[in-house]
């Protein structure tokens, strides 16, 4: 009988139209740069985000118009700005592939609105990283050298190689890429380096071998060197060579379609939204 007077209330609140929250913002920074593009495109594509913002350079051509159209499409209402603090207020999710001294700056304003930033820049020092450490104190950072799931799964396959095998296998890391590629090793023959490293129960700045060019003698042992292509259009191709007398096993990924890293960074932005600071990577984004 008790309960009988609070039916109708109840009744009432089931009658009540559920407002859903509202979808995760996500700015992309560099936005028309390739690799922006492709980010721009994943994250219209995504039915669990939404754009609030592309991001470019100040004084970028692309300035105050519409994001689709700047890219060669239609219309799809978000306007390109130049106003980081502005855009990076409204996010909840920043997708970055720029450059160090860029990244640094947007994680300053990343960690203020406490937005996960999703890191997909190469080419920091362990100065700049150290540098990125502050904000991971106030917002989630998700950095990686590479964002697909095929090559983290590579990372943690190399790890394991290096720590069955031993320090009489060498190790050599023979990566590929466009070009255009400024930076060498890439990001993510450094993090395989580094996985092969830990296996071996080191750091890689104890093991790398310099640069080879001229006279350079015999390799030390347990050593691991770095050999980096570049040229036309490759998209990304990583090999981990371990080679011993008599045999060789060679670990290998290709990558042959850009979107796999922009799929891999949005998967990570929307992995991040419960998430408290700190420092995470695709690894963790994955449970590998």
């Amino acid at each position: 009988m008790g309960n009988q007077g609070t039916a109708p209330a109840e009744e009432a609140g089931r009658d009540q139209p559920q407002i859903a929250a509202p979808l995760p913002g996500v700015v992309v920074t560099g936005a028309s740069g390739r690799m922006g593009q492709m980010l721009v495109r994943a994250v219209l594509d995504s039915d669990a985000c939404r754009l609030v913002a592309a991001l470019v350079r100040p004084g970028h051509p692309w300035v105050g118009m519409d994001v689709g159209a700047a890219m060669g499409g239609v219309p799809v209402g978000v306007p390109v700005t130049d106003d980081a603090v502005s855009a990076i207020a409204r996010a909840q999710a920043i997708l970055d592939f720029t450059a160090p001294e860029a990244s640094l700056a947007t994680a300053t304003l990343a960690a203020q609105a406490r937005a996960v930033h999703v890191i997909g820049t190469t080419g920091f020092t362990a100065e700049q990283l150290a540098r990125l450490r502050p904000a991971a104190r106030h917002a989630p950072i998700i950095r990686a050298g590479n964002m697909s799931l095929g090559v983290n799964l590579l990372a943690a396959l190399t790890r394991k190689v290096a720590a069955a095998l031993g320090t009489a296998w060498d190790i050599e890391i023979v990566e590929a890429h466009h070009r255009m590629k400024v930076d060498a090793p890439s990001g993510t023959a450094l993090m395989l380096g580094e996985a092969a490293a830990e296996g071996r129960g080191d750091s890689l700045a104890d093991l790398r071998t310099p640069a080879r060019d001229g006279m350079t003698g015999a390799r030390a042992a347990g050593s691991i060197g770095f050999a980096s292509v570049r040229g036309g259009d490759v998209v990304g191709e990583h090999d981990v060579i371990f080679a011993t007398e008599g045999e060789r096993v060679v670990l290998r990924h290709l990558a042959t379609d850009r979107a796999i890293f922009a799929r891999g960074a949005l998967r990570a932005a929307l992995w991040g939204q419960d998430k408290g600071p700190g420092e995470y990577d695709v690894a963790d984004v994955l449970g590998i």
